[in-house]
């Protein structure tokens, strides 16, 4: 029961200060596997005050989806995503889980400031509070998705086009023969961390804007497009 969920694992029920209380984060968490450590970072993340988005592997176990669908009703403040991914390692469906997550978020009704993203094997070293203070005392209105201009070493992932295949069952992504196009508007492809602490306004110009549209489809057949996409968006001027 949902009582008992709340009461043994001890999820925070209030605001733990005002300062929390008054500044909302929201929180992608993709997952797919080991329920327990799940529970325990949701647990080590959760305000009452916050909104979370969790993205289930669309072919992740039924058993799992269920137990995973039955602790996120016992939550006004956490849903599964409303459309969801058979995501594969280094693939665009790891890019778009978090874009879905992204739409549902900005239509919520919670007025969250900034957006983090996280996987199911992370664990936060922060409390709530830290992190809001860091946030606001050197990032104040800016996004931390840290990046540089794209090395020599990795430059095949957006030089030639990937395809997803399956073998023995397991999906993964291969390079094809063929040469991609340069990317759209002119832009220049910076490289860095898939994670990412971003503002609400950013979130809204990449799902409205259309270089940021133009940037996404021309990223579905990159290698790891997760790692280009937010930290290239985010050195465009202005």
């Amino acid at each position: 029961s949902c009582s008992t969920v709340l009461k043994t694992l001890h999820f925070i029920t209030t605001p733990l200060s005002e300062e929390e209380g008054n500044f909302s984060l929201a929180y992608i968490i993709t997952i797919h596997k080991e329920l327990e450590m799940f529970v325990r970072l949701l647990r080590a993340i959760y305000m009452p005050q916050n909104i979370y988005c969790i993205h289930i592997d669309e072919k992740s176990p039924r058993d799992y989806k269920t137990a995973v669908q039955n602790i996120v009703n016992c939550f006004e403040n956490i849903f599964i995503s409303s459309k969801r991914e058979h995501v594969v390692y280094a693939g665009f469906s790891r890019l778009q889980a978090d874009i879905n997550c992204m739409r549902d978020l900005v239509n919520s009704k919670v007025q969250w400031n900034y957006v983090i993203n996280l996987c199911g094997q992370d664990f936060p070293l922060k409390t709530n509070k830290e992190i809001i203070q860091y946030i606001k005392s050197k990032w104040n209105g800016k996004n931390i998705t840290p990046g540089i201009v794209q090395p020599l070493h990795v430059k095949h992932r957006t030089e030639v086009s990937y395809r997803e295949y399956i073998h023995s069952g397991v999906p993964y992504v291969y390079p094809a023969k063929v040469r991609k196009a340069q990317p759209p508007h002119n832009l220049t492809i910076y490289f860095g961390s898939a994670y990412y602490i971003l503002t609400k306004d950013f979130v809204e110009f990449t799902l409205r804007d259309a270089r940021a549209k133009a940037l996404l489809e021309w990223s579905r057949d990159t290698y790891s497009p997760d790692e280009h996409y937010w930290v290239t968006l985010n050195r465009l001027p202005g």
